[in-house]
């Protein structure tokens, strides 16, 4: 189990992982999936609240730094100008 999660209690964290065992794959992947999409949302919006005019391909440049980091971004998108990410 994960030892790095503090604000559960080791019965609860022992019962979560005891619930997605118990699920079908399938299962699982689908809750892995939502939670992707999840986390690209909220850094999209955080992404598009701090730069608000900034044009799509910054906003996608920002996501790959912001989800692979700076070095993937810039290399995916051959630009290493937007500053302050």
């Amino acid at each position: 189990m994960l030892s790095s999660v503090l604000d559960t209690s080791e019965a609860s964290q022992a019962r979560y992982y005891e619930l997605l065992r118990a699920q079908a794959p399938a299962e699982r992947l689908a809750i892995a999936v939502r939670l992707t999409r999840s986390v690209r949302m909220l850094a999209e919006v955080t992404i598009r609240s701090e730069r608000p005019a900034a044009p799509e391909a910054e906003v996608r440049s920002l996501m790959a730094d912001r989800l692979y980091g700076r070095t993937i971004a810039e290399r995916w998108f051959n630009r290493a100008d937007y500053d302050d990410r």
